[in-house]
């Protein structure tokens, strides 16, 4: 087929709405892809750093990525106002072949999808090969996703979670129990909570950025998986967390670094941890060695366009074969350059 004819005849784009998403997501098919993806080799310049543009009040996150798979390059816009308490999301999908853009995918869920994801593989590898004691600090969306992809990954032995308000932690703990079957316990304090646990994932910032975990409550051997600072002003655990942790692994190691409040607070108290900190796909691709017994761990995410990329590919595949979605009346045609 010459070049011209495959411009030609590019399929339509593809539209998934949230609930589209909701009905084709599989957490077993994310997790799977999401593994594959860190173990394949993955070139700095596959996924560049994320871009922000600030205005008063409102800001545009953008990230990128070229998926290892072969299959898709794409991006994820989020638009975001925090004095409405609005944001929105938008992935993209181009076919790495044609340049045609392959899927338009509502990307609220899927935030949350990848990011539970990615920290489940993370702890799959780094937590006892054992049915695992889970602590959960948080009982919102992003913490039942984690426990949900936990869940998927990884049998689990007991979990107990916190959360500020009674009724939301007693929730959360039913919903479980009567859902998954899961030995689930509501805990009076995160102190409590995380008490001879395997496992301890943070997934709620409080409300004046102090952070939710303290490194005094940790034990020797527990892996810690914080996903809820992303950004210099956010606080999600303390100094001795990361002071008193032997191996960081972080899924955008530079971002989690240098951008992240939890991070900016370490240096500041002259905590030094460059040469603890590690990339997730070292971890995943086995160029870590073990980690020593009694040492902790502490997953750290920011989130990646990669996971963004990869997680939309399994979806858009997943509703090709399904027939899901909306083929768009117009979309984009490759131009030649």
């Amino acid at each position: 087929m010459s070049a011209s004819a495959a411009i030609a005849s590019v399929p339509p784009t593809l539209f998934l709405t949230d609930d589209d998403v909701s009905q084709l997501h599989s957490w077993k098919d994310a997790i799977d892809a999401l593994r594959a993806a860190y173990a394949a080799p993955v070139e700095q310049q596959m996924v560049p750093p994320r871009s922000m543009a600030r205005g008063n009040g409102i800001w545009l996150r953008t990230l990128s990525a070229i998926s290892p798979s072969g299959g898709h390059l794409g991006s994820k816009l989020i638009s975001a106002s925090p004095r409405a308490g609005c944001a929105s999301y938008l992935i993209s999908l181009f076919d790495e072949q044609t340049m045609a853009l392959s899927a338009l995918i509502d990307g609220n869920q899927i935030t949350a999808i990848r990011t539970a994801a990615t920290a489940a593989i993370a702890v799959d590898a780094l937590a006892p090969r054992r049915a695992l004691r889970v602590a959960v600090i948080g009982s919102g969306f992003e913490a039942r996703s984690q426990l949900n992809a936990l869940h998927a990954a990884r049998s689990l032995q007991s979990v107990s979670v916190f959360s500020p308000t009674p009724a939301s932690r007693e929730r959360f703990a039913a919903d479980f129990r009567h859902r998954a079957g899961i030995d689930i316990s509501a805990a009076p304090s995160a102190e409590t909570a995380v008490k001879g646990v395997d496992v301890v994932i943070c997934a709620a910032r409080s409300r004046d950025e102090s952070p939710v975990l303290r490194g005094e409550w940790l034990e020797p051997g527990m892996c810690v998986v914080s996903i809820g600072s992303t950004l210099p002003e956010q606080r999600e655990v303390d100094v001795d967390v990361i002071a008193r942790a032997g191996l960081i692994v972080a899924d955008m190691v530079e971002e989690v670094a240098h951008d992240t409040g939890d991070m900016i607070a370490a240096h500041r108290a002259g905590i030094r941890f460059a040469d603890k900190l590690h990339g997730l796909d070292d971890l995943i691709g086995g160029r870590l060695a073990p980690r020593p017994s009694g040492e902790i761990a502490l997953y750290k995410s920011v989130g990646s366009a990669l996971q963004d990329v990869v997680t939309a590919e399994m979806l858009l595949r997943r509703a090709r074969e399904s027939g899901k979605g909306s083929m768009l009346p117009v979309s984009i045609t490759p131009v030649r350059k």
